[in-house]
């Protein structure tokens, strides 16, 4: 069991606390739990966590905070618990680097779903980190390093993306010209599909264009009404046209 994967539940109910506690330790997880802001900060010093299930309203801090500030230390998956009313708390903790959401209430087999398909994702971004050079692409003025993860211009100032943010982009890049639907990039990017009011990847979008610059006429990100949106610039990869 020490080798199993470590899950922190991070949640001021201490039912939600025991019921998601039993369910993991069924799926084969270890799990340890925390009630506050100050109790995961404890359990991150006791050892390896690899994923953290945080609500985003606890009695000492926010949910959203708690994220922001890990983030600037630390890349283990976060899965924010919220209310679905929380729409905007959704939308701004997939900005400032979560790994997913869920709404509450829901069915533990679900989260799990997500938790297993954040941990894929991280596993392939690690392997790719360790592998031969994947692609480099060139589109507009700027340079994408798949592997390093890292975006620049032509003067090699680095462009700050999120994870969020990085991997919408390699979805366009990976597609260039080709209209994806919401739905599409949900499931490409985050292995989910949408929800009725799902508009995470509207914002996601917003966020890439202003950072790239790319607010005037002719828009690297084209939005296609009620179709999606489109990577409009010519992209090459390794010195090949793509």
């Amino acid at each position: 069991m020490a080798d199993a994967t470590h899950i922190l539940v991070v949640d001021d109910d201490e039912e939600i606390r025991k019921l998601l506690s039993r369910y993991l330790l069924t799926q084969g997880f270890r799990v340890s739990t925390a009630s506050d802001g100050k109790e995961l900060r404890e359990r991150l010093g006791d050892g390896r966590i690899d994923l953290i299930v945080l609500d985003v309203l606890l009695p000492d801090a926010s949910g959203i905070d708690l994220c922001r500030d890990l983030r600037k230390t630390s890349t283990v998956p976060v899965i924010l618990l919220t209310a679905l009313k929380e729409d905007v708390d959704r939308i701004i903790g997939l900005e400032i680097g979560a790994d997913d959401y869920i709404g509450k209430p829901f069915n533990p087999r679900e989260l799990v779903a997500r938790i297993r398909a954040v941990l894929r994702r991280t596993v392939e971004r690690s392997a790719a980190g360790t592998t031969a050079r994947g692609k480099v692409f060139r589109f507009a003025e700027f340079v994408v390093d798949k592997d390093a993860r890292r975006v620049a211009d032509t003067a090699d100032a680095e462009i700050p993306l999120t994870a969020a943010e990085f991997d919408l982009l390699i979805a366009f890049l990976e597609r260039p010209g080709r209209v994806l639907s919401r739905e599409q990039l949900l499931d490409i990017t985050q292995g989910r599909g949408a929800g009725p009011f799902d508009r995470s990847i509207d914002v996601l979008v917003s966020r890439v264009r202003r950072k790239l610059g790319d607010g005037g006429t002719f828009q690297i990100l084209k939005t296609l009404r009620n179709g999606g949106y489109q990577l409009t610039a010519r992209v090459e990869t390794d010195g090949a046209d793509a």
